[in-house]
């Protein structure tokens, strides 16, 4: 009866290691080495406390992606994303919060899906839209950064 249990075991460990491999490998097929490596190791996910520049939007697919920017002289110094989304939704909320790293507001409003899309290299069509979400986000968030500052210059 031991032996049969181990067996089975055996049989179930070496099904779900196929399994994680199988679905590792259509991950990378759909996302692309860089997308595939972002997604296994996210960077910057999270909340910034306080933020200067701040945005929740919510796609069509129904994803929530929220962008947090400090600045510092007027540029992006610290930026992070979250999203309660798909693979695809957090790959492009990381490299979207990735391309505002140092710029100031003027390229951040050059940021777009396309631009998104060519940083991570490829998302499946299907999922295209993530890309515009997180560019989307980005520029809500310059929004709430500026308004802001025309806040600040009026008081």
């Amino acid at each position: 009866m031991l032996r049969e249990a181990i067996l089975i075991m055996d049989q179930l460990d070496e099904f779900v290691d196929n399994l994680q491999n199988q679905i590792f490998e259509e991950a990378k097929q759909a996302l692309g080495e860089k997308g595939f490596d972002r997604w296994r190791n996210p960077k910057w996910n999270g909340k910034i406390e306080n933020p200067d520049g701040y945005a929740r939007v919510i796609g069509e697919c129904g994803d929530t992606m929220e962008i947090f920017l400090k600045f510092e002289n007027n540029r992006v110094s610290k930026a992070s994303y979250f999203t309660d989304g798909c693979a695809s939704s957090m790959v492009s909320g990381s490299f979207a919060a990735e391309l505002t790293l140092g710029r100031d507001p003027d390229d951040l409003s050059d940021i777009t899906a396309e631009t998104v899309l060519a940083a991570i290299g490829r998302l499946p069509k299907e999922d295209q839209h993530c890309a515009s979400l997180a560019a989307r986000t980005v520029q809500e968030a310059l929004t709430h950064y500026m308004s802001g500052l025309v806040k600040k210059t009026k008081e």
